[in-house]
């Protein structure tokens, strides 16, 4: 899916991508990058197209998304901060 056509399912289903990306817990940036990329991974594509779905139908996808408590994940290992903060913290 190219990055337009999914750009037309979040208006589809009454989203932003920074709505889109507060509910399903990714990076702004992350989505942003598809730009370049001017295609959108399927996984994410079909998360769009459902969203879209559900709001024609009149389904509440947004309770139904906060309602699984998803967790926001952290990145992790060399280079970002959590490494920096450790070694300020030593020095110190």
């Amino acid at each position: 899916m190219t990055f337009i056509e999914f750009k037309k399912l979040l208006l589809d289903a009454e989203l932003t991508i920074p709505k889109f990306t507060a509910l399903i817990k990714v990076s702004e940036k992350n989505i942003q990058s598809y730009k370049k990329k001017e295609e959108v991974p399927n996984a994410i594509a079909a998360v769009a197209a459902c969203f879209a779905k559900m709001n024609q139908e009149g389904m509440d996808y947004r309770t139904l998304i906060n309602d699984l408590n998803l967790q926001k994940k952290e990145k992790k290992g060399a280079g970002f901060s959590s490494k920096k903060k450790e070694k300020k913290e030593s020095k110190e």
